[in-house]
C-alpha cells in the first residue's frame, strides 16, 4: 500500500473541509483505498490518501494534482506540499 499526504495552510475564513463531491472525485480514483483531512491547531491541513500499490498512485498523480487545485481554490488553501510513502504498517482497530 501506498500513500500521498498533502500540506495545505487554509484562510482564516475556511473550514478546509472538502466537498462531498471532491470526497467522491478521489474514492472514484482506480486503486483509491481511502482519503482522510485532518485540521491542525497550527493552521494546517492534511489530506491523506491510500493506494493499492505504487501504479496505482502514480497513475493517480495527474487527476490528484487537478483534484488538489480544484479544492484548494474553491476552499482559499494555499497547498504547502505534497508528498507520497510506501505505507509499512497499516491496522485499524475494531
Amino acid at each position: 500500500m501506498f500513500a500521498r499526504v498533502s500540506t495545505y495552510r487554509p484562510a482564516p475564513d475556511s473550514t478546509g473541509e472538502p466537498s462531498a463531491d471532491t470526497v467522491r472525485q478521489v474514492l472514484a480514483l482506480p486503486g483509491c483505498q481511502g482519503i482522510y483531512y485532518l485540521r491542525g491547531k497550527d493552521d494546517k491541513s492534511l489530506s491523506l490518501t491510500l493506494w493499492d500499490d505504487e501504479d496505482a498512485l502514480t497513475a493517480s498523480r495527474p487527476a490528484a494534482d487537478r483534484i488538489r487545485e480544484e479544492t484548494t481554490a474553491e476552499q482559499h488553501m494555499e497547498i504547502l506540499g505534497v508528498d507520497e510513502f510506501e505505507v509499512l504498517t497499516h491496522q485499524l482497530r475494531e
